[in-house]
């Protein structure tokens, strides 16, 4: 197996390992803090748990049945390797919330003095007692992370994190402002079920906003990208060990104004969790060099994030036109569509 390979095969590994780490936070803050209080949730699980509340279908069931649906469509959209990871998501993320609601349930049934209130409906018991707002805020917060690690790892819980990582594909905007807007329709809808009301819809809306807002923190700052400028006379050592991490270099041309000698620099664009890797292979080369290393706004390209602004053909055609009239104008001699050919006739 080649070296590119094995790199390849344990990012892979890395990314199953932390999508699950994701899912499992995702379905404490679901079961033990949202469900026992009926709060009103986003998401596919969130619809699947407004069901619940009106009919008493279990809510993994939903999540998985409409999942299948939606694969179909983002195996198209987003590609094989994106629609593996969340085909898994939706097969652990369906048991563990089937595991965990039956550990709860079993768990309240067995202690009855460890908890003081349990939701008759579904017999979960109220970890937060007599503190629904607590628990909104626990739960909320527990899932943004949740999912935040998933998407983190180009995975995804389906349902709307779909139709969002769709849209995010290709427009400028973020994953929980997407999720967001999906996700109002569903917590809404709550309050028509028979146990709805305003309280628990006010709830529904707090723990969506903290949801999005944890899901937003935790994408921008695991893709926050950071630049370095590298000045070394061991530079050629640097670049290579660097390349070999599988990062760009590019190699500049610089005057040391003091000493009146050329120097190459070395400009590198990393993610910021790289960046302590990168300090260690400077530092075991040549630790005399001088380093300076800043954040950027966004980094596009390949290793990075794609642009998302797709062009406007007719306004670039109508800026084109615009601009050839203007030449036209101001050097009525010239031809802009062919200016060579005119020379030579001047000639």
């Amino acid at each position: 197996m080649s070296i590119t390979n094995k790199a390849t095969l344990f990012q892979d590994i890395r990314d199953y390992v932390i999508i699950t780490i994701g899912l499992v936070l995702y379905t404490v803050g679901y079961t033990c803090f949202q469900l026992p209080y009926e709060i009103p949730m986003g998401g596919l699980a969130g619809a699947g748990a407004v069901i619940f509340y009106a009919t008493g279908f279990a809510p993994q069931y939903t999540f998985f049945l409409v999942n299948i649906v939606l694969l179909c469509i983002a195996v198209k959209v987003l590609g094989w390797r994106f629609c593996m990871k969340t085909i898994y998501a939706v097969f652990i993320l369906t048991f563990l919330l089937g595991m965990a609601q039956e550990v709860m349930v079993n768990l309240a049934r067995e202690n009855p003095g460890m908890f003081t209130h349990i939701n008759e409906r579904s017999g979960l018991p109220q970890v937060v007692t007599d503190n629904i707002f607590m628990s909104c805020i626990l739960g909320a917060s527990i899932e943004g992370f949740g999912i935040g690690m998933v998407f983190l790892s180009n995975g995804s819980t389906g349902g709307t994190d779909i139709i969002a990582s769709i849209i995010n594909k290709y427009r400028d905007v973020t994953l929980g402002q997407m999720m967001m807007l999906c996700d109002l329709i569903i917590i809404t809808s709550a309050f028509f079920t028979p146990s709805g009301n305003v309280d628990c819809l006010l709830y529904g809306y707090c723990t969506l906003i903290i949801t999005n807002l944890l899901l937003d923190y935790v994408v921008d700052r695991g893709r926050q990208s950071v630049q370095f400028f590298i000045f070394s006379r061991c530079y050629d050592e640097i670049a290579e060990a660097i390349s070999a991490t599988h990062r760009g270099v590019t190699v500049l041309e610089g005057w040391g104004w003091f000493t009146k000698e050329q120097r190459k620099v070395l400009v590198v664009l990393a993610k910021k969790r790289e960046s302590t890797n990168i300090f260690r292979i400077i530092q075991g080369i040549d630790p005399a060099a001088f380093v300076s290393q800043s954040k950027v706004i966004g980094v596009f390209g390949e290793g990075f994030d794609r642009i998302k602004i797709k062009a406007d053909k007719e306004k670039v055609a109508h800026d084109s036109a615009k601009a050839a009239q203007i030449n036209a104008k101001t050097n009525p001699g010239v031809s802009a569509s062919h200016p060579a050919n005119h020379t030579k006739e001047e000639a």
